[in-house]
């Protein structure tokens, strides 16, 4: 598998309602505190200044950030848990991670509530949330974190909830990493199968576009999912990118910057100029070659979120695989796919330029 291998997504807490945190596993949303548990106020570096703590719960706005900055995380958990053992120092080092804005991963659990949470708190603190939609039938080809919407109706019953859930607050949301990228591999999503997973990602565009603050940027794989520009273009095409604000590059994985620009303009060529995202949560180091992507060592955080990338046709880096939670058990005991992954989070912080 060369994608962002999504990951199961476990139950964890947001405020009084249902869980908050989440991340992909190679790509997606993962396990924090169980239902009832709450956040403590956290403060570190990027905290303070314009913006101050304001609505946005104990971590503060970054001054100048478009992006929020939850303190519902799980790295934002582990930090109060460390500093509550006294480990001020390993606290410090992952502020570097829970102080920067992450993205929202929303799957089959609570999906509704959470974006419409979340997107609340953001608006409040003055910010833009970022949310993955990670709920397709067929997710993930039954790997890591197989799952997604049981058939196409309630997909669009679960996408419809969400969009409306949103509401007409400013949000980007990334759409269903790996979906279309899976119906190009090997993976087995072909014919029938193929053309509905395309009209599924049409309907979500749509649905989630009727609110006009909202940028939906459909997945597009990695520079290492080798794939035909002018192919991957066709299928996004059928997935409605149209009507998109444009495609997300490199979700849960490890390329660098320079690479992903190079793929992501590129396939842009391809779809007649469309704009792009970069997830840089990872790719501090680049990756680790070959089929790497599952925990490979060595690995740091990227580029900061931020909409000032400088680059012609990148409307942000942004951190869409949340830093510290695991890819999944690949098959050296590591925890399942969204689970955060102390060791690992404190690496790829302490790695980092």
């Amino acid at each position: 598998m060369r994608g962002a291998a999504g990951a199961l997504l476990a139950g964890v807490v947001l405020a009084a309602v249902s869980g908050c945190g989440g991340s992909a596993g190679g790509g997606a949303p993962g396990a924090a505190p169980g239902a009832g548990q709450s956040s403590a106020a956290v403060t570190g570096p990027g905290s303070g200044g314009a913006g101050g703590s304001g609505a946005g719960g104990g971590l503060a706005q970054i001054p100048g950030q478009t992006f929020y900055v939850s303190d519902r995380t799980n790295a934002a958990h582990q930090v109060t848990a460390l500093r509550g053992q006294g480990r001020t120092a390993e606290a410090e080092t992952l502020l570097r991670i829970a102080a920067q804005p992450s993205s929202q991963w929303l799957g089959e659990q609570g999906a509704r509530e959470i974006a419409e949470q979340v997107s609340r708190r953001a608006t409040e603190a003055g910010r833009t949330a970022v949310f993955v939609a990670y709920d397709i039938p067929h997710r993930d080809c039954g790997q890591y974190s197989a799952g997604g919407a049981p058939d196409a109706a309630a997909y669009r019953a679960w996408i419809t909830g969400v969009a409306q859930a949103l509401g007409d607050r400013k949000a980007w949301v990334v759409l269903e990493p790996d979906a279309v990228a899976h119906t190009l591999d090997t993976c087995g999503i072909k014919g029938d199968l193929a053309a509905e997973r395309y009209g599924l990602l049409a309907f979500a565009v749509q649905e989630l576009k009727k609110n006009p603050n909202a940028r939906v940027y459909l997945d597009a794989g990695n520079p290492g999912w080798a794939q035909d520009p002018e192919e991957l273009a066709a299928a996004l095409r059928k997935s409605g990118i149209a009507a998109a604000d444009g495609f997300a590059v490199n979700v849960a994985n490890f390329y660098d910057t320079d690479r992903n620009a190079a793929y992501g303009a590129r396939l842009s060529a391809a779809l007649g100029g469309k704009n792009f995202v970069i997830d840089t949560s990872r790719s501090g180091n680049g990756a680790l070659g070959g089929d790497a992507w599952c925990n490979p060592s060595g690995r740091a955080l990227g580029e900061r979120p931020t909409t000032e990338t400088g680059r012609p046709g990148v409307d942000a880096y942004l951190w869409i695989k949340n830093p510290g939670e695991s890819d999944g058990d690949c098959g050296r005991g590591e925890p399942r796919a969204g689970e955060f992954w102390l060791p690992y989070a404190l690496g790829l912080a302490q790695a980092a330029r």
